[in-house]
């Protein structure tokens, strides 16, 4: 038994007649009787009654024509639907994504997207970057938004967003005079480090002679954010998630070399799923 079997028997009791379903078959009708007759021999059972004037199911027939049409209509409904994927009409996207580009990701242009293909689902996989890096790397995500720096190699990328970097304190034990720092303002002050950004940091006082001292050395840009809010020092983070978390003073600092960037990256020279494409193309055409 095989589709085609299935699609003859369907049009053949549909029409009640091999004449014209043969006609609508576009086969010749010995060929379509000589399928039906094998059809009932594999079933073991009679599915029509043959008279003079046409042919009526048997209650075996009409059985087997609502389990015939279920098939159909299922390998119909599966075909369309892996066509849609084919085509990048539908899928799922795997996407890595920084606790930080909260406030960034989703955007209106996400949203645009997700109307104009309504059957696209996203799967969201939330770590630091350097974690969803390796994901990407491994084949564990399509593509994610991450925040440099990180190793770009074999990496594709657009920039979504370019951040300052910046200070973020309680002003009942901190002040400064000026609306934007630069580094020298920092001197002395007691700096509560995220440690992504202790070679840039370092570098960036070395080369001015400045000797920084960190009060706190931790791991997220939160926890920088929240010992700073209770007077423990000033933290450096970026200004998209200063912003979003505190609830005190933040001071842009005036100091490019400390510019980060939120951006989409996936992997280069290797084929991705049509519907991430459209993705990317999207993304990258509305950011361009």
């Amino acid at each position: 038994m095989n589709l085609k079997q299935l699609r003859y028997f369907l049009t053949v009791a549909q029409e009640r007649q091999l004449t014209s379903a043969a006609k609508l078959l576009y086969i010749a009708q010995p060929p379509l009787s000589y399928q039906m007759k094998q059809l009932e021999k594999e079933l073991g059972t009679k599915l029509f009654i043959r008279e003079s004037h046409g042919i009526t199911l048997t209650e075996a027939g009409k059985i087997f024509q609502r389990y015939a049409q279920q098939v159909v209509n299922l390998t119909n409904e599966t075909t369309e639907e892996l066509g849609k994927e084919q085509n990048g009409m539908r899928g799922i996207i795997r996407m890595g994504l920084i606790s930080s580009a909260g406030n960034i990701v989703p955007n209106q242009e996400m949203l645009n997207f997700t109307k104009f293909y309504p059957d696209i689902k996203f799967q969201i996989y939330e770590d630091n970057t350097i974690n969803l890096i390796d994901k990407l790397q491994n084949g564990l995500v399509d593509l994610a938004v991450v925040r440099t720096p990180f190793n770009m190699q074999d990496l594709a990328k657009v920039n979504i967003v370019t951040d300052k970097m910046a200070a973020v304190y309680n002003p009942n034990y901190y002040s400064f005079e000026s609306n934007e720092l630069k580094l020298p303002d920092l001197m002395k002050q007691p700096l509560i480090l995220y440690r992504r950004f202790e070679t840039i940091f370092n570098n960036s006082f070395a080369q001015q002679g400045i000797y920084p001292y960190y009060a706190v050395k931790c791991d997220d840009a939160r926890t920088s954010i929240l010992w700073a809010d209770r007077g423990m020092g000033i933290a450096l983070v970026p200004y998209s998630i200063a912003k979003e978390y505190t609830q005190q003073q933040i001071k842009i600092l005036d100091y490019s070399r400390w510019q980060t960037k939120i951006q989409l990256v996936w992997r280069k020279n290797y084929q991705i799923k049509p519907i991430t494409q459209r993705f990317i193309d999207t993304f990258t055409n509305h950011l361009t």
